[in-house]
Order: C-alpha cells, then structure tokens, then sequence
C-alpha cells in the first residue's frame, strides 16, 4: 500500500476513535465541560496531562530543532521538563485545594478585584492564543504532506476536528480522547526511534544508541561532528549560545510551563489532591519516554539526512525530498549549475533549504522505514497537536464563559446559557486559531516559546505569590502582571517584528534572546508587585486566613472564601 493509503487508514482510525470517545462522554453540565466532573482516575488523568502538555512543538518542532540546533536545542528539553516538575511539585495540589475551574478564578478570588480577574483573563486569553498557533500550524504541515493538500486545508481540517470534540465534549470529552492520543503519540514516536537506532547502531534503545557507535566503529556523535564541520556548521556537541541566554531561556519555558492555564487546570479533573499528586508523578514518566527520546531522534534524523543527501545528483534525488518539495518545506536551488546539490553552511553557497519542522514527520521517510510507519508517525504528530489546541481551546472558551460572563459581567446567568456561552467561544477560538495556523508568527516550537515566556512573565508570580504571601494585595497583582507582561511583549515585538534585523545578540539586553526575556519579565512583575503591596494596605483578613488554609494538606476545595 502506498504511503497515502496507510495515512488514510491510520489517520482515518484514529480520528472515527476520537470523535466516537467525543460523542460517548460528551458533557451535560457546566462541571462536566469544564472539569469532566471531577472524577477521572490519576492514572488516566496522568496520560491526558501528558498528551495536552505534549503538544506539536514537542512532537514535532523540538526534535527538529535539537537536530538543527544540536547542543543549543537542550533548552527546551531542560525548560519544559523542569518546569512540568515545578508545576507538579509547587503549584498543582494549592490550586487543587483551592477548588477553583481556572487560573483566572484563583486571581480574581485571591485577590478579591474584578479587575484581576480580567487581568488574568487577557493574559490567559493571549497567551493560549499564542500557543494554539502553533498546533494550527503543526497540524497543516502534517496534513499537507501526508495527505496531499495545501497547507491552508489542512487547518481548516484540523480546526473542523478539534471544535468537534472540544465543543461537544468539554473538559470531559478532551480528558478521555487526550487519554487515546497519547497511546497514538508516544507508539508513533518510539516505533521509527527504535527501527532507526536499530539501523544505525545495532542497539533497540533509541536513548543508548545515541552514545552508541556506526557501523565502522565511530561514536555516532563523533562522526555527525566530523560531517558537520566539513560542511561549515557548528559541531554537533558543541553550543553557541551564550550561558545566561541558556540559563534565561531555559527558566522561561520553566516557570511558563508552571504557569500555563491548559495545564493547570487537568489537576481539577480528579476527585481528590493526593489523586492531583499522583496524576502528575504518572505523567512526567509519561513525558520523560518522549522526552528522552528527542536527542537520538534530532540525531539519527541530521545524519541521515546528510548522508541521504549531501553532493548528490539533483536528478537523483530521493523520493522523500520530492515528497517535501511539494509542500514547500525543502527548497533546492542549483546556484553554480553543476547539477548537484551542495548542503553548507554558507548561504552563498548552500543549495538546499530545509525547514526545521519536518524533520520528526521526514525522518522514516529519510531511514526508507516501510510505508505503515511513516503514515503512523503523521497520524502521531496529529494526535499531539489536536490534543493540546483542544486543551487551549477550553481554556479560551471558559475564559471568556466562566471569568468573563459568569463571575464579571453576568452573575445570574444560567447553567444552560454559560454551557452554550461556552460553547460559542470555543467555535470562535477555533476560527481564530486557524487564521493564526494559515499566518503563523514563526516557526511552531519558536511560536510556542513566546508562549511560554508570556505566561512565565503575567502569571507565574501571581499564583506563586498568591499561595505563599499573605502580604501580596490587588494592588501589587494587577500591577505585577500589567507590567510583566507588557514588558515582554514589547521585547518579543521589536526584535521579532517592528526591527528584525536587529535580532542579534550584540543588541540584546544583557545578551538575553526575545526567547529568553519572559524570565526578566517575571522578575520585573516579582520586584513591582512586591513594592507596590508594600506601599498599599494589606488584604483583608479573611484573604490572609485563606492563604494560611491552602498550604494545610487537607481536601480539595476546602479552602473556601470566607466573608
């Protein structure tokens, strides 16, 4: 069968699977659409955090990223991992016992003010915006390739499947389908890891054959080394990048992992806080096997890749690079005329352009794996993508349903109305969202890290702050964040935006990258809301008590506002 049959197949198997799980656990009540009524088990709570946490920037972008990047791509791996166990460890079991549906809700409760509310609402609203880009985009490029359509189709595609879930389903239907997708994602992952680890260094574990040696007895590290620096590229093992770049960037994806609203609120969705604890520890196992995977893949995929490639006849080359052109992804261009394509790093002279997301999705195709897999590995990158836009989709559309409607603007609306408000605003999302994905602002992974640091720099020291000061006012909350926040977009604007050429490290501040800011914006909103609670008067008392409450390990969401 050819590789568009077996996409057909996989693919069309696994999405009747979600859409069937959709319709058998759509939600009846608002609890049910926001927090799948609380009662899933941490075992299955643990794999649906992995999947909506696991988005196409991990799936696809990150092991791309690390194969381009080489020793520089480790940001991301130590930033979301790291931040994933602060999020677990520091955050999860207080909000749990807070027993609040969002982030939003805590802000606006904790710090008694409407105006927090819609704050944290706008940050929350932004910052989900920016991140389902990027699974918009992830999923066109995945449906653009296997299944032969343009780019554009295959995000309205995608969009038409995820508003199906998300709307009918709420937080119930995502929590089960997501729990399907991660069994999709993690097979389609480590089926082609271990054929190619097999292939290329004889050793069935993808982790241990990245140390393990080729065929004619080089480290295979050592060899991508040597093939590099003939071609002009930085060695493989070796960073470019600064150590306070490193060290911002990497906090930035941390703390913005632990202050990422999908991710929050999967904690609500059991019934107890231990259960919150043990769905977290099930998921970093969950995501440590993905994870820990990416470097061999990012590895095996650039040297086969240069070995597939490198000086040969243009007239020769392999199917899969046929296959990718049509999507626009490669880019060959015979600048001296000799008919044979020169990959280097100079770009007067280099001859072949690759973008970096394809190369998870290219990578079977490049280790000439048989058809089934390349399809599986297409059917993967949709799982992880559609998993997490319909996490960040319920975000939005309770945002807008739950803390805007309900707790700002319409209190005594009804249960009926705020599901179909709900409703209504994920539609709109997803529509929003799409042109987003058609238009994306950069590359998915890079998209994904402005997330990260715009959540690192708004929220993270207001929920930090929030559960472990008693000290810290409205005053100090709004301002903290309107500051942060407005500080980070502003960097991410210039250099990305109003003056790219600028973008290099000589004209950042301290040697920081717009992808590394995020972490001086949280200091700033650190320093700003601890002077201003300082200068203004406390909260009030009951507030205080509340705070004393959280951090005692009782059950969820006794921790209740006491007027």
């Amino acid at each position: 069968m050819s590789i568009l049959a077996w996409t057909y197949l996989i693919v069309g198997i696994t999405f009747a699977l979600y859409i069937g799980i959709a319709i058998w656990s759509r939600a009846g009540s608002t609890k049910e659409f926001y927090v799948a009524g609380g009662g899933v088990s941490p075992l299955a709570n643990g794999m649906a955090t992995a999947a909506d946490w696991m988005s196409a920037a991990s799936f696809i972008s990150m092991a791309g990223l690390i194969s381009f990047m080489g020793y520089d791509g480790s940001v991301y791996l130590m930033g979301w991992t790291g931040g994933y166990v602060l999020l677990a460890l520091l955050l999860a079991p207080y909000l749990r016992k807070f027993g609040k549906f969002t982030v939003p809700d805590f802000v606006g409760d904790r710090y008694y003010s409407r105006t927090a509310r819609l704050v944290a609402v706008i940050c929350a609203i932004f910052i989900s915006f920016t991140y389902v880009a990027g699974q918009m985009r992830g999923v066109g490029i995945v449906f653009s390739r296997f299944l032969e359509v343009q780019i554009e189709t295959g995000v309205i595609i995608g969009m038409i499947i995820v508003l199906f879930y998300a709307v009918l389903g709420g937080m119930k239907g995502i929590t089960y389908t997501q729990v399907a997708q991660y069994c999709v994602l993690i097979f389609a992952y480590m089926v082609p890891a271990v054929f190619i680890s097999i292939m290329l260094t004889g050793n069935p574990i993808p982790q241990l054959g990245l140390g393990g040696d080729v065929a004619d007895g080089t480290p295979l590290l050592a060899k991508l080394d040597g093939m590099l620096t003939e071609l002009g590229f930085a060695e493989y093992t070796d960073g470019t990048k600064s150590t306070i770049d490193v060290f911002f960037i990497t906090a930035a994806l941390m703390v913005g992992t632990a202050g990422l609203p999908h991710v929050i609120v999967r904690f609500f969705t059991v019934p107890k806080v231990k259960d919150a604890r043990k769905s977290a520890g099930y998921a970093l196992v969950f995501i440590a096997i993905l994870y820990t995977t990416a470097p061999a893949i990012g590895a095996f995929g650039r040297y086969n890749m240069i070995n597939n490639i490198s000086n040969r006849p243009i007239s020769e080359m392999p199917q899969w690079v046929q296959n990718w052109q049509k999507t626009k992804l490669i880019g060959i261009e015979d600048k001296n005329g000799d008919g044979r394509i020169q990959y280097v790093k100079d770009p007067a002279i280099n001859e072949l352009t690759i973008d970096k997301d394809i190369m998870v999705l290219a990578n079977p195709e490049i280790a000439n794996l048989p058809n089934w897999v390349i399809a599986l590995v297409a059917a993967g990158g949709l799982a992880a993508a559609l998993s997490t836009a319909a996490g960040l989709l319920l975000v939005i559309s309770t945002a807008i349903s739950h803390d805007l409607l309900k707790n700002s603007f319409m209190p005594d609306i009804s249960e009926k109305n705020e599901l179909i408000a709900a409703r209504i605003a994920a539609t709109l999302a997803v529509v929003v969202a799409g042109y987003f994905g058609i238009y994306p602002p950069g590359f998915v992974a890079e998209v994904v890290a402005f997330a990260f640091g715009l959540a690192a720099a708004s929220f993270f020291p207001v929920i930090i702050m929030g559960i472990f000061s008693t000290r810290m006012n409205k005053q100090g909350a709004i301002w903290g964040m309107v500051v942060g926040l407005a500080f980070t977009v502003a960097y991410i604007s210039y250099f990305k935006f109003i003056n790219p050429e600028a973008n290099l490290p000589e004209n950042w501040w301290f040697g920081i990258s717009p992808e590394g800011i995020g972490t001086l914006g949280m200091v700033l909103n650190f320093v700003v809301s601890s002077i201003i609670s300082r200068m203004t008067p406390p909260p009030p008392a009951h507030i205080q008590d509340l705070v004393e409450d959280i951090r005692v390990p009782r059950g969820a969401g006794t921790a209740a506002v006491h007027h």
